[in-house]
């Protein structure tokens, strides 16, 4: 069948209207008086006015595919994928819908991979930071600290107290270089499993910030290569972040449980809630993270709406088998 262009369409449309508006005027029993009569003219004025709202009702529906093109344009967020405009009939709208669709489809596969090489990049210099932060600074640090220690036991009171606080010191700036490299570099991730890396985590976050955290891990969790477990273990490390910073909790619960042939992650506390803050670099870099892998990622605060502090709750969910891009 052959499809209808749009001006076709358009000029199909104001064909109709006036055709008529015409057929009324030819068959009607009106005359115009010279001049014109009030009421000749409040008929052919409700005429006119009928023929304007026909054609702009027949325009609107024909025109109605560009306006949702248009609002899906302003709105549109590669971040969140999948979002598409239903493709009717034929002619030249249908064609730039489907043209529309199969762009955002190619945006997002573009977006994907983009992100992956941002990621990796991201990942492999976090790892060579966190080598010459080991390498480095740590093995000077701890080479201070001997020093240190050998000139407090052969010195006397008081340059032995003051060497000894400065010792004290060092050691407090080492235990500090090294959590930095845990956390650029999750050692534990690569030696003990998701589990295990994700406990060290939560137990770590309790300790540095006095919040109280509950752990919930399924022990037969199925398994997951190394790139969708790192996804899982800096979407909890960033939720954990968020929620000593910016969510004023008092408690945070994590669990990772299997379900439905994905393993889910949840990281919920009980402050403020996210409300409708705009989403920052921390959020939308969990959204790239969970896009790389074919996770789906939810935000929200379950209780915003009642009196009590709504709190946030991120939600990820992991599939086992990974689909083939």
């Amino acid at each position: 069948m052959t499809s209808v262009s749009l001006y076709w369409r358009i000029f199909g449309l104001n064909a109709v209207v006036l055709g008529s508006a015409t057929a009324l005027l030819l068959w009607a029993p009106v005359t115009v008086s010279v001049p014109v009569l009030l009421t000749e003219a409040v008929i052919l004025v409700g005429g006119l006015g009928v023929m304007l709202v026909a054609n702009a009702a027949l325009l609107r529906i024909g025109l109605a595919p560009l306006d949702r093109v248009t609002r899906l344009m302003a709105t549109v967020d590669l971040l969140r994928p999948g979002q598409r405009l239903p493709v009717r009939g034929g002619g030249e709208v249908a064609e730039l819908v489907s043209t529309f669709n199969s762009m955002l489809e190619r945006l997002e596969g573009e977006r994907v991979a983009s992100s992956a090489r941002a990621i990796l990049a991201q990942e492999g210099e976090r790892r060579r930071i966190a080598q010459e932060l080991h390498d480095e600074v740590g093995q000077s640090m701890t080479a201070v600290l001997l020093a240190l220690k050998r000139a407090a036991d052969e010195a006397s009171q008081p340059l032995r107290g003051e060497l000894q606080q400065a010792q004290e010191i060092t050691r407090e700036s080492l235990d500090e270089v090294r959590r930095l490299v845990r956390r650029l570099r999750p050692g534990v991730l690569d030696d003990l499993g998701l589990v295990s890396a994700v406990t060290s985590l939560a137990t770590e976050f309790a300790t540095h910030t006095g919040l109280h955290v509950l752990r919930r891990f399924d022990s037969d969790l199925p398994a997951l290569d190394h790139e969708a477990e790192l996804v899982i273990y800096r979407v909890a490390q960033e939720s954990l972040t968020n929620a000593a910073r910016h969510a004023e909790a008092r408690c945070v619960e994590v669990s990772l449980r299997a379900a439905d042939g994905c393993v889910v992650l949840e990281v919920g506390d009980d402050g403020r809630g996210i409300g409708a803050a705009h989403e920052g670099a921390g959020l939308r870099g969990m959204r790239e993270r969970a896009l790389l892998i074919g996770a789906g990622l939810d935000i929200s605060s379950p209780g915003e709406t009642s009196a009590t502090p709504a709190g946030t709750r991120v939600r990820l969910t992991v599939p086992t088998v990974r689909k083939q891009s």
